[in-house]
This record gives structure tokens, sequence and C-alpha cells, in this order.
């Protein structure tokens, strides 16, 4: 399970990321109830080209989704097109740092070298969805901080 203080943090930050970026074409909107829901800013991701990684990506989608309200991420339709493209690779995690937005492009590389170590692959996918939201490592960091990635050690969950 994904420590929530951390979520609550990175929340904050996710929200500044995205408010700066958009600030300059914002406008007040007349309804706090339609401010609220034009606030969140959908992003798709297509996890096609990321086999046996499925369920630790759905449950780090669902962590984000849970914890951060102004981004909801979803999978993309079939043969549309996603601003995060995830893959399977033999290598370390990375990601693309953002934070992406609507229209971009970000990649989330989830390697299996880090898995072969130890490390869980739902930190490891919620971790590098966090770089293509914008926030950077925090290493080194306790489990607590889920951006502190692998300076935590293998028993974080």
């Amino acid at each position: 399970m994904l420590d929530s203080r951390w979520f609550k943090a990175a929340g904050v930050a996710v929200a500044l990321t995205l408010a700066s970026a958009t600030a300059a074409h914002a406008a007040p909107a007349p309804d706090p109830a339609a401010e609220s829901a034009a606030a969140v800013v959908t992003l798709r991701y297509d996890d096609s080209r990321a086999g046996g990684w499925e369920a630790a990506i759905a449950a780090g989608v669902a962590s984000w989704n849970g914890h951060v309200g102004n981004v909801k991420l979803v999978e993309a339709a079939p043969g549309t097109r996603a601003e995060i493209q995830i893959v399977a690779t033999s290598g370390w995690p990375q990601a693309t740092l953002g934070p992406v937005r609507p229209g971009g492009q970000a990649r989330v590389e989830l390697g299996s070298q880090a898995v072969a170590q130890g490390h869980d692959k739902t930190r490891i996918a919620a971790h590098e969805l966090g770089h293509s939201l914008g926030l950077p490592d925090t290493k080194p960091g306790p489990c607590s901080q889920l951006m502190s990635g692998s300076s935590a050690g293998t028993s974080c969950k």
C-alpha cells in the first residue's frame, strides 16, 4: 500500500505544476462547482506494450486518482492517442519528466531490472507515473516518499 501522506504532498506539487502551466490562460468561472470540475486535467495512458505490468499500473493509477484531485489518469481506448505511453523494458525504470499536458507526450519505461533486484512493481509504476506528472526524484528518501524511488530500499511497498 502506498503511503497516503506522500500523495497529499505530491498532490499539492502536481496542482502547483499544472496550475502554473495554465495560469496565463485561465479565466475565473462564475460557478465554483464548474471551476472545480474544469480544474481536473484528464490524461490518457496506453499500457498495451507493458505486458506483465498491468496490475501494477492499474494499482499505481488508482493511487494517483484516489489521492490527487486535479489530475485524472484514464486508460486510452485501443487505437486512440494517449499522452502517456507505458512500455515494459529489460533495463532500469525511467520516465519523461513532465508535466505532460493534454495533447502532449511522455514515455514511461517499466524496467524488469529493478524488479529483479527486489523492488515492488506497483511502487515502480506509481513512481514513474509521478515523473510524467512533473515530480522529480527526491533521493535519498524514506519509503513514505514515493519519489525517493530506489534509494528507499526494496522493502518499500
